[in-house]
């Protein structure tokens, strides 16, 4: 296989797939062609004859006590089967949705040099470029990533927040106010599926650390042989996910051994239970392996925010969810140190969780 040229396609020891794509090569660089047996499952098929379920947020927030009933255990079973819902009628303006979605790609779309004025450095989850990378023979994703941290306001490196497009700090300003008001609302409903008091988790969380990250994913001469993004749980205690519009459907979870894509519905927002609520149920929730697929022709752009306890607290399973039944199967650690754990180390499934266990 030809080498590809360094710049500006290459970017340290990063390609930059969106200039990759426009160079059109004949054959895709070694670091992104995965093996065979990973690419045996991007093979597999994806239809499931269940959709992942769909949540009515309005329903959880409605006052009537049986459509309210009914919405939580539609909640409880998602989370419990699948680790993974939709949400409809989720409050949010449509036009916020919009407007973030438009200032995320006019920013993929800038010149390259404009975007490497905000590098992700090695080893860090903040900026332009690629995250969880540490190896010069590691693979690479089919994907660019910007990437930063929003909540408390210490955890914010403002050089990165770019300004241009004019508008995008202030949109992600807004956008992520309304998201995190989202995130709080959904831990209360998913504490009332537990049979816990509904503020539980925010008291526990203390000022909850909020980031985002915005993926693209550019058309694919050969998705067949690439990964979009690496299988992953998340870090988080909840993950919301905005796909935008027009974009294919990308993003496959692992359900019963079998990768099923994941349908977007109009307006919807992903959500999915991350590793910190596995923790902290002790196993009664889990967080779920998901990758994203590449296509020939189409691109696509998601949003995607995680919420998480402060890096101060500790974490593990509550007391409640405990008993000789079901035994203690995680230990209690500090939720930085183990943020600081899944950052350094590679995609990798769940393996990341391995920290926590007992």
């Amino acid at each position: 296989m030809a080498p590809v040229p360094l710049s500006p396609i290459k970017v340290g020891h990063i390609y930059d797939v969106q200039e990759l794509r426009k160079s059109k090569p004949a054959t895709i660089p070694r670091r992104f062609v995965r093996g065979i047996a990973e690419r045996s499952t991007l093979e597999q098929p994806t239809k499931h004859p269940l959709d992942i379920p769909i949540i009515d947020f309005s329903k959880l927030n409605q006052q009537n006590p049986d459509e309210h009933s009914t919405e939580i255990s539609h909640l409880a079973i998602a989370c419990q089967e699948w680790g993974f819902f939709q949400v409809i009628n989720h409050g949010i303006d449509l036009n916020m949705l919009e407007a973030i979605e438009k200032v995320a790609k006019e920013f993929f779309m800038l010149p390259l040099e404009e975007k490497k004025k905000y590098p992700m450095a090695p080893g860090t989850v903040q900026g332009y470029g690629q995250a969880f990378v540490f190896s010069e023979d590691q693979k690479l994703d089919w994907c660019n990533m910007f990437a930063l941290g929003l909540h408390p306001p210490a955890i914010r490196n403002l050089k990165l927040w770019p300004t241009n497009p004019p508008d995008f700090s202030e949109t992600l300003e807004n956008y992520s106010q309304e998201i995190r008001k989202l995130c709080q609302n959904l831990l209360e409903y998913i504490a009332e599926t537990l049979g816990l008091k509904k503020n539980v988790f925010e008291e526990m969380f203390g000022l909850a650390v909020q980031a985002v990250r915005m993926n693209y994913y550019p058309p694919c001469p050969r998705p067949d042989l690439v990964m979009g993004l690496s299988p992953h749980s998340d870090g988080s205690a909840l993950t919301v996910l905005q796909q935008a519009k027009g974009s294919y459907a990308g993003l496959q979870i692992l359900k019963d051994n079998n990768w099923v894509s994941v349908q977007p519905v109009p307006n919807a927002l992903v959500i999915n239970i991350g590793d910190t609520i596995e923790v902290l149920t002790n196993g009664k929730y889990k967080s779920v392996e998901h990758r994203a697929v590449t296509e020939s022709e189409k691109d696509r752009l998601t949003l995607v925010t995680f919420y998480a306890p402060s890096y101060e607290v500790e974490i593990g399973p509550l007391a409640e969810l405990v008993d000789e039944n079901d035994s203690c199967k995680y230990r209690r650690y500090n939720h930085g140190e183990y943020s600081k754990h899944y950052v350094s180390n590679k995609l990798q499934g769940k393996k990341a969780l391995d920290f926590a266990k007992i």
